[in-house]
C-alpha cells in the first residue's frame, strides 16, 4: 500500500482540486450578499442512519479554505450515527463556511455510504478468519477518500494502485501466453527492475490453481467466480502455500458463505461503486 506520506499528499491534491473546481474565480453567490466581515456557525446534520465518515476529511477542507475557521467535533469517523446528530460546529467568516460547504458534503456523503456499506459486511463475516477488501473499482479523482472510507468501516484495502502490487489477471495471463509464462517474465521484470512488489495470480478454475501452485514466491491466489465447492476445493489444494482471496460478484447474501470456505480474504468492488450517498447537510445555527 502507499506511504503515509503518499497518502497526505493525495489528500492535499483532492483538497486543492475540489476547491478549484467548485469556487473557480469566486463564490459569487456569497460575495454579493455576505460582507466581507461577517461572521457564522454552522452546525452538519445526519438525516440518515449508517457510519459517520469523512470527518477529519472535513477539518482539513475547512483549514485548507480559511484558517480562520475554527471545526468543533461531536462525532468522530466511525461511529453509527442517525437522523438528527450533529457532527460538527464550524464558526469563523461566513464566506468561507459556505465556499467549504459543498465540498465538506459531498465528500463525507460518499464516505459515509461507503463506510457503511463495509461495516455491514465486516458484521456478517463476524467469527471468521476472512477479512473484506475493497478494490480500484473507485471514482476516478478521489480513490484514496473511497478506500480511507473501506478503513472506517472496519474493512481493509487492498492494493492502492497499479504500481503497488503485481496482480496478473486473465487479460495478463492471456496476452502473455499461459500462467507460468506470465509468472516466469514477472519474476523476470522484477529482478531486473529490483522492485520488491508482492505477485498475485488469478485463477479461473481448479486447473489453473494446481498450475500457479508449481511457481514459488506467490503471495496470493485470487480465487475468481468459483462456487461454494470449487472455492472449497481451491482452498484446501492452496493450504499453507501462500493466501487466499475469492472474488466476482460477491455480495451480502452470499459473503458469508464464501468465508466459511476458509479464504484469506473476500474483495468486494461493491463496496465503492454500488453505494448510496448518506444524507447530510450543513446548517446555519
Amino acid at each position: 500500500m502507499i506511504t503515509k506520506e503518499y497518502f497526505e499528499k493525495e489528500v492535499a491534491f483532492i483538497i486543492e482540486n475540489a476547491i478549484r473546481e467548485d469556487v473557480g474565480d469566486g463564490d459569487h453567490s456569497s460575495l454579493a450578499c455576505i460582507p466581507e466581515n461577517a461572521r457564522g456557525r454552522a452546525k452538519l446534520l445526519v438525516k440518515d442512519k449508517g457510519v459517520i465518515a469523512g470527518v477529519a476529511f472535513a477539518k482539513r477542507v475547512f483549514e485548507y479554505v480559511d484558517k480562520k475557521l475554527r471545526v468543533e467535533i461531536k462525532i468522530e469517523d466511525g461511529t453509527p450515527v442517525s437522523y438528527g446528530d450533529i457532527v460538527l460546529y464550524v464558526e469563523g467568516p461566513a464566506q468561507s463556511i459556505l465556499k467549504a460547504e459543498r465540498t465538506v458534503l459531498n465528500a463525507m456523503q460518499r464516505m459515509s455510504a461507503i463506510a457503511t456499506k463495509t461495516r455491514r459486511f465486516v458484521t456478517l463475516l463476524k467469527g471468521t478468519k476472512t477479512q473484506i477488501l475493497d478494490t480500484r473499482k473507485t471514482t476516478p479523482g478521489i480513490r484514496v477518500l473511497e478506500k480511507w472510507a473501506v478503513k472506517i468501516g472496519g474493512g481493509e484495502n487492498h492494493r492502492f494502485a497499479l504500481y503497488d502490487m503485481i496482480m496478473l489477471k486473465d487479460n495478463h495471463i492471456d496476452f502473455a501466453g499461459g500462467i507460468t509464462k506470465a509468472i516466469d517474465m514477472t519474476k523476470e521484470y522484477l529482478a531486473t527492475t529490483e522492485k520488491d512488489l508482492k505477485i498475485m495470480v488469478e485463477a479461473r478454475d481448479l486447473n489453473e490453481v494446481e498450475e500457479i501452485l508449481k511457481s514459488d514466491g506467490i503471495y496470493r491466489i485470487l480465487i475468481d467466480n468459483f462456487d461454494y465447492e470449487d472455492t472449497k476445493k481451491a482452498v484446501e489444494l492452496i493450504g499453507n502455500k501462500c493466501l487466499t482471496e475469492s472474488s466476482g460478484n460477491i455480495n451480502e447474501t452470499t459473503v458469508r458463505h464464501y468465508a466459511e470456505c476458509g479464504v484469506n480474504f473476500i474483495s468486494c468492488g461493491a463496496l465503492t461503486h454500488s453505494v448510496h450517498n448518506m444524507d447530510l447537510s450543513l446548517k446555519a445555527v
